[in-house]
């Protein structure tokens, strides 16, 4: 993972209707959620679902914590350097990370990279500081665990109660 650059998303993202011909989504009525929907999930999130896979191609999910700024298009969470999700995405940065929320349901594929940087750490780590408060986590922390910045490259969300109408990737 070191070395690589991540792509910003410069643009909103393009709603388009789910291809999912044997669940109803393909009527007139369907009506996209905006991408402000999801950004609104991702920042109001307090637990994320972090779906990594190994080289071998063993899939690992677990909770996390973690913070989204909706003027980077990017999510940050942390964990052990000798964590399973840090050794697979070592070996493979593609992953999913999924609001815990199912009645509102958000997932998003895209790309993760370890924050080398330690002014890019230090700015993640007050972000995460400011969300969840002092008394929860420290700057310190963060700062001593692996920092990993995540850039969502596709999203899939729905809000059951509306799912035929409002299913959108």
């Amino acid at each position: 993972m070191p070395g690589r650059t991540l792509p910003v998303m410069s643009d909103m993202p393009v709603a388009e209707r789910p291809h999912m011909p044997d669940y109803g989504i393909d009527t007139p009525q369907w009506e996209p959620l905006p991408w402000s929907w999801a950004a609104e999930r991702l920042g109001d999130g307090r637990n994320y679902w972090a779906v990594t896979v190994s080289a071998a191609g063993r899939p690992h999910a677990l909770p996390v914590w973690g913070v989204w700024h909706d003027g980077e298009q990017r999510f940050a969470f942390s964990c052990s350097p000798r964590a399973r999700k840090a050794a697979n995405l070592a070996a493979n940065p593609a992953m999913v990370l999924a609001t815990e929320d199912i009645a509102d349901c958000l997932s998003v594929e895209g790309r993760a990279e370890r924050v080398a940087d330690r002014a890019r750490q230090e700015v993640w780590a007050e972000r995460y500081v400011a969300k969840y408060g002092p008394g929860e986590v420290s700057v310190g922390f963060i700062l001593a665990n692996l920092l990993v910045e995540f850039v969502p490259e596709r999203a899939f969300g729905m809000v059951e109660s509306e799912f035929p109408t409002r299913a959108t990737r």
